[in-house]
């Protein structure tokens, strides 16, 4: 039984189809079908059900995956161990992360790694969704508190406080006046976000101890994450009011371009976490990722330490 051929059903069960699997694993699809083909024909026994619109374990599929998963993974970790006693890490690391973090967290770090580890490639999903990571595929995760998994190790990264920044353009507060208090927004043009889920977040605000909430109306929905960046295009066009990241729209506040909005009200939450499995042996590119973070933290990079 070739390890590759089981490799390449697990991928495929996991991500639900041979394309996304194929896109995760850098391997191509009818390469992956072919692997599962070939494992089902030694097998005798159908692993998976295929239609035109998804893949599906069958349950002698089911029956191996749940087998199958914690197995290959002990293999990986055995094979890695061997990998950390190469000079240098080498392999690919799988990261899943918010927009949020790859547009204000990681250009600060990524660079950096990979001139320091030039034979480890980094594969990064971008996405709101909240994910099991190891499902996946990915071996760590960027998420903020209020949303890691539970049972995994979690790393500051980035900046440790951030703050939610409102704004607007001078030009739409010209002729729309200047709130002086959260619930004047219902009477406001606000541009708003979507999480994937089709949750809409409200606008959040607080001083003094005291949190408002307002669900306000306006000309413009986007999907948060990759539709952010035309909203803020909008607000400085003077469509209407904005909240989101301060980090993301601070160019945009320096250059006089927005103007902030209630700044007195604007709250401040923790920064992000890289958050990865608790297991005893990391991936040799997870524990060379981990360390690098962790140095950046402390200020120290480029002194190589090994994980806990």
């Amino acid at each position: 039984m070739e390890l590759s051929d089981l490799s390449a059903f697990l991928a495929v069960a996991r991500s639900g189809g041979f394309r996304e699997a194929s896109r995760q694993s850098g391997l191509s699809p009818s390469g992956l079908s072919e692997a599962v083909r070939r494992l089902e024909a030694k097998l005798g026994v159908r692993l998976l059900h295929r239609s035109t619109r998804s893949v599906a374990p069958t349950e002698a599929g089911a029956r191996l995956l749940e087998r199958l998963g914690p197995a290959l993974g002990e293999v990986e970790a055995a094979l890695d161990v061997v990998n950390g006693f190469r000079e240098r890490p080498a392999g690919t690391l799988r990261l899943n992360v918010p927009a949020s973090a790859a547009r204000l967290v990681l250009p600060q770090i990524v660079p950096a790694f990979l001139k320091a580890y030039p034979e480890i490639k980094l594969d990064i999903t971008v996405e709101e969704s909240f994910v099991d990571v190891l499902a996946a595929g990915c071996d760590a995760g960027i998420r903020y508190e209020e949303r890691l998994e539970q049972d995994m190790i979690a790393v500051p990264i980035g900046p440790r406080t951030q703050r939610l920044a409102t704004a607007a353009s001078p030009d739409y507060l010209a002729g729309h006046g200047q709130p002086t208090h959260p619930r004047d927004l219902l009477a406001h043009r606000c541009l708003r976000g979507r999480f994937p889920s089709g949750t809409m977040p409200a606008y959040e605000f607080q001083r003094d101890g005291e949190a408002v909430t307002v669900d306000p109306d306006g000309p413009m929905i986007v999907r948060l994450g990759g539709g952010l960046d035309l909203a803020i295009d909008a607000a400085v066009q003077g469509c209407g009011v904005i909240q989101t990241f301060e980090d993301w729209v601070r160019p945009h506040l320096d250059s006089g371009a927005l103007v902030p909005v209630l700044e007195d009200w604007w709250v401040s939450f923790s920064g992000p976490f890289l958050y990865y499995p608790g297991r005893r042996y990391l991936p040799a590119p997870l524990r060379a990722f981990v360390d690098f973070v962790k140095n950046a933290q402390d200020g120290t990079n480029g002194q190589k330490k090994s994980a806990a």
